[in-house]
C-alpha cells in the first residue's frame, strides 16, 4: 500500500512537473490532457486517478509558481528592518521591482496565475487561497511603517490596492498594451509609482 501511495505521489509530480513545462512554452491554452499523458507515460483516464481534474492541476502548477515568487520576495527583502519611512519605502520599491521582474522572467506561468478560471460551479480551494494571501506579508511591513495608525483590516486593503496598481503596471507593460509603460522603462516608471505612494503615506501618517 505504501509503495503503491509513493508511486502515485511520484507519478503526480511528474504531471504537475509536465503541465508546467507546457504552461511554460505554451500557455495556459497549450495546456492538453492528452499531451500530459503522452509526456508521463500514462493512459488519459489515468490522469484523474492523480488530480481530479485539470482546475486542480492548473493550482498545482500555480502552488509551485508562487512559492518560487516567495522565494524572491523574501531574497528581495532579507534584512530589511522598515524601521523608518525611507527604509519601508525603499523595502516596497524592491518588492514591486522584484515582482516585475518575476513576471518577466516567467511570463507564461505568471499570466495563468490570473488568466485561469476554474469551471463553472467550482470553488477554490482552501489551500490556494492561502498561498495566494500570504504574498501580502511582504508588502504588510513596510505598510505598518508607513502606517502606524492604520487598523490591520486598513492596512490588509491598502495593501492590495497597492498590488493591483503595481500589478497594472507590469501586467499592461509587459503585454506591450496600446497605453502601456514601454518595458524598456518599466523598473523606473514601478519605482516611480511606488515612491509617489509611500511619499503620500507618510504625509497622511
Amino acid at each position: 500500500m505504501v509503495k503503491t501511495t509513493e508511486r502515485r505521489d511520484r507519478q503526480r509530480e511528474a504531471l504537475v512537473l509536465a503541465a508546467e513545462k507546457a504552461i511554460a512554452e505554451k500557455g495556459l491554452s497549450g495546456l492538453k490532457a492528452r499531451d500530459l499523458a503522452d509526456a508521463i507515460g500514462c493512459s488519459l483516464g489515468a490522469i484523474y486517478n492523480l488530480v481530479q481534474d485539470m482546475d486542480e492541476l492548473v493550482l498545482r502548477v500555480g502552488s509551485r509558481t508562487l512559492a518560487r515568487l516567495d522565494d524572491a520576495l523574501a531574497e528581495a527583502t532579507k534584512g530589511s528592518a522598515s524601521a523608518s519611512s525611507g527604509d519601508a519605502t525603499d523595502t516596497l520599491v524592491a518588492i514591486a521591482q522584484t515582482y516585475c521582474a518575476f513576471a518577466r522572467e516567467n511570463l507564461q506561468l505568471w499570466r495563468t496565475l490570473f488568466e485561469h478560471r476554474m469551471a463553472e460551479g467550482s470553488i477554490v480551494p482552501e489551500w490556494a487561497i492561502s498561498e495566494q494571501m500570504t504574498m501580502f506579508r511582504y508588502i504588510l511591513a513596510p505598510l505598518r511603517a508607513l502606517q502606524p495608525r492604520a487598523s490591520e483590516p486598513e492596512l490588509i486593503l491598502l495593501s492590495r490596492t497597492l498590488f493591483s496598481a503595481v500589478h497594472g503596471v507590469v501586467m499592461l507593460g509587459l503585454e506591450e498594451k496600446l497605453v502601456a509603460v514601454p518595458a524598456a522603462a518599466l523598473d523606473g516608471q514601478i519605482e516611480a509609482l511606488v515612491r509617489v505612494i509611500g511619499k503620500g503615506l507618510t504625509a497622511g501618517a
